[in-house]
């Protein structure tokens, strides 16, 4: 049974092996890394052309071998050399910068047209003056 959340203090430690356990083979490395020895040895006993067979020829696990996608976050932007980049050419705005200054455009010609007396809000100001003035006389 469990004794608890936690694992004993001393976890973890290292297991180094010494030189008689390596010649022996009994060390405490896994034993993939032999296999792993053993065919090395033998690649380098083999001619290198079937070497460069050997890397021409690589499996992919599962699905990846069946469906070859571009991923998009692999794709690095291309770079404008100084020689190639079009200083005639204004960048776009974004969508805000593009938004304020049509409101500042609409909010001028509304000035311009409240000043010649064309909007409702000018129409009512000067209707207003003119009862001051009526009721002053």
């Amino acid at each position: 049974m469990g004794r608890g959340k936690f694992k004993g203090k001393p976890t973890g430690r290292r297991n180094f092996s010494t030189p008689e356990e390596m010649i022996a083979g009994t060390s405490a490395r896994p034993r993939t890394f032999k296999q792993e020895q053993a065919e090395d040895e033998v690649r380098d006993e083999s001619g290198e052309e079937e070497e460069s067979e050997e890397e021409e020829i690589e499996r992919s696990k599962g699905t990846q071998g069946i469906i070859e996608t571009a991923n998009p976050n692999l794709v690095r932007p291309k770079n404008l050399k100084a020689k190639d980049a079009d200083l005639d050419k204004t960048p776009e705005l974004s969508r805000r910068e593009r938004e304020e200054i049509e409101k500042q455009k609409a909010h001028e010609r509304y000035m311009r047209l409240q000043e010649q007396g064309k909007t409702e809000q000018a129409r009512k100001r000067f209707r207003a003056s003119e009862f001051d003035k009526a009721a002053k006389s």
